[in-house]
């Protein structure tokens, strides 16, 4: 058990990165089927909904579990907030364009696509969340 431990702590925010990706996956997914499958909602449309439902969940897990960020001051919270959604804007992009593609183009199914480009944006948003948002 405590070797358990030790590779928790020893990769405490690898780990908490992934069971909040995948929980903001399930939100993102969840809420573009509503959307776009229950509400009949354009599939580009529906994906704007779900990334703004899923990047607020997003940033608040993010924020609290995974780099545990600390900042104090009402003006660095909202900086933090802000280099947060305007990198979750460049996945974004590439996830509509890629849907685009599977979609338009391959003809994939837009379900399948959006569970596709899940995969690519979990990585691009660690990488810029570690590197422009809750640096250290």
């Amino acid at each position: 058990m405590e070797k358990i431990l030790n590779l928790y702590k020893k990769y405490e925010e690898i780990i908490n990165y992934l069971i909040f990706g995948v929980l903001t996956t399930l939100v993102s997914i969840l809420s573009y089927a509503l959307f776009s499958q229950i509400f009949k909602i354009n599939y580009h449309i529906s994906t704007v909904i779900a990334w703004i439902i899923s990047v607020s969940f997003a940033f608040i897990t993010n924020k609290i579990f995974v780099f545990k960020s600390t900042k104090q001051s009402f003006k660095a919270s909202i900086l933090e907030c802000v280099r947060f959604f305007a990198s979750r804007l460049f996945t974004l992009a590439i996830d509509l364009i890629l849907k685009t593609f599977f979609v338009e183009f391959l003809h994939i199914n837009d379900m399948i696509a959006t569970i596709i480009n899940q995969f690519i944006i979990i990585v691009l948003n660690y990488i810029l969340s570690k590197l422009l948002v809750f640096k250290k």
